[in-house]
């Protein structure tokens, strides 16, 4: 998402040559649902591709957080301000589309370039133009000099760990104890059950939480598609990390993770097929000191991967993209002390604010995974105040303010107007 994004972004914005490196032999995307939150859509939409995608998302019209086990309402948020208060809806949709909708925007763009089957070997040299090297899937390995290098290759990039190999700092990856089942049921696995008919009809975000572990659900691709994604104790976490991002996973191991849920939820587990269940292992690391080397900068989960309980992982890389474009399309010229100190103004505008998400997401998948005890009889608490008269909730992907604070900001924007006065003190 990162890379198609500053691909795009980049065009749009008057840079003339775009090289995009590709490990996949082709973007036949994949994937399940993605939601899909204002401050995405509002840069999407500057950027030419937001229209195809809504055609056949839902717009989300409220959120229910439900306990997990006897299926009971605990917090019910309407999310009809969000439309009003920022100018667009939050709305949900098939990960397949938003990014075919980005490939197909880059494709009519003749400053960009695709390398397919090619990944990313490292950085050869820094200065005073950065060389990587290109290891394409079949042939020889070459190097390949460029004015800028924007590393959006994931929690395991190949870049991030020499950034900081650098500055004498240890990259690795740590496994956050967690996994996550992807799930998608369609229309007619769900036709003979009135209560799954009622969901997938709905406009409605729908949360099962328990101990250790929650459900989030959502209808996608015009109602067609049932969007299931669960967080749950990893098993295997100790395990060495694989090479792949995710796993086929046991429907065994799925349905008893699951067993003390609710009936409704199990009857949906059990619609998924032996052999279709799809393992996600949540990793993450921890903060870095920078993003920046040189000319190179590390863009999306290669600098801050998010928990998915925020619902901002993709949202937060195409923010990245938003704001390289502006601050090197403000480039005087493209020396590489120019590009460094414009990189560095992305990084200032971006970095906090990325940070802070990937904090509040943690912290809020623990407040759903509480057990039982004082501070869970809390968080209901609280839960059974914004129901009946609204205020912060626990759930902070449904929190107020904390959307305030997300949807609210144009990142783009920021980068407009403080783009001369950062890069002047740099």
């Amino acid at each position: 998402m990162g890379g198609l994004a500053c691909a795009l972004a980049l065009a749009k914005h008057g840079i003339t040559r775009i090289d995009v490196y590709e490990t996949a032999s082709n973007l036949g995307f994949v994937g399940a649902g993605i939601q899909l939150a204002p401050n995405m859509a509002r840069i999407l939409e500057r950027l030419g591709c937001w229209e195809v995608i809504a055609k056949e998302a839902t717009d989300i019209k409220d959120a229910s957080i439900r306990r997990h086990n006897d299926n009971t309402e605990l917090a019910h948020v309407d999310f009809s301000y969000i439309r009003r208060e920022y100018g667009v809806p939050h709305m949900v949709g098939h990960r397949s589309s938003l990014a075919n909708a980005m490939f197909d925007a880059c494709r009519k763009e003749t400053a960009i370039t695709f390398h397919f089957k090619s990944s990313c070997g490292g950085i050869k040299s820094w200065l005073p133009k950065p060389i990587f090297t290109v290891v394409p899937r079949e042939g020889e390995s070459y190097d390949v000099s460029v004015d800028v290098v924007l590393a959006a290759d994931g929690v395991k990039s190949v870049v991030r760990p020499q950034i900081l190999k650098e500055l004498n700092i240890d990259a690795e990856v740590i496994d956050s104890g967690q996994s996550a089942y992807r799930i998608m049921l369609t229309r007619e696995q769900m036709a003979s059950d009135p209560e799954m008919l009622q969901l997938l009809n709905s406009d409605q975000v729908t949360r099962w939480i328990g101990e250790r572990r929650h459900i989030i659900a959502y209808p996608i691709s015009n109602k067609s598609i049932y969007n299931i994604s669960t967080a749950q104790p990893d098993v295997h976490f100790a395990a060495a990390p694989s090479a792949t991002y995710t796993t086929r996973g046991s429907r065994a191991d799925m349905l008893d993770n699951f067993k003390d849920f609710c009936p409704l939820v199990l009857r949906m587990l059990n619609l998924v097929p032996e052999g279709e269940v799809c393992e996600w292992k949540l990793r993450v690391h921890n903060p870095l000191p920078t993003w920046v080397r040189g000319s190179v900068a590390l863009v999306g989960d290669a600098c801050h991967p998010t928990l998915p309980h925020l619902n901002q992982g993709a949202a937060q890389a195409i923010e990245d993209a938003g704001v390289l474009a502006v601050v090197l399309s403000k480039l005087p010229d493209f020396s590489p002390d120019s590009i460094n100190k414009a990189l560095k103004v992305y990084e200032h505008v971006r970095k906090k604010r990325a940070e802070t998400l990937v904090e509040l997401a943690a912290a809020s998948g623990r407040t759903l995974h509480l057990g039982e005890g004082a501070a869970r009889e809390e968080r209901d608490k609280q839960f059974a105040a914004l129901k009946e008269k609204g205020g912060p909730s626990p759930d902070k992907a449904v929190d107020a303010e904390v959307q305030k604070m997300i949807l609210g900001t144009d990142v783009m924007q920021v980068a407009r107007d403080n783009f001369e006065n950062i890069f002047q003190v740099l």
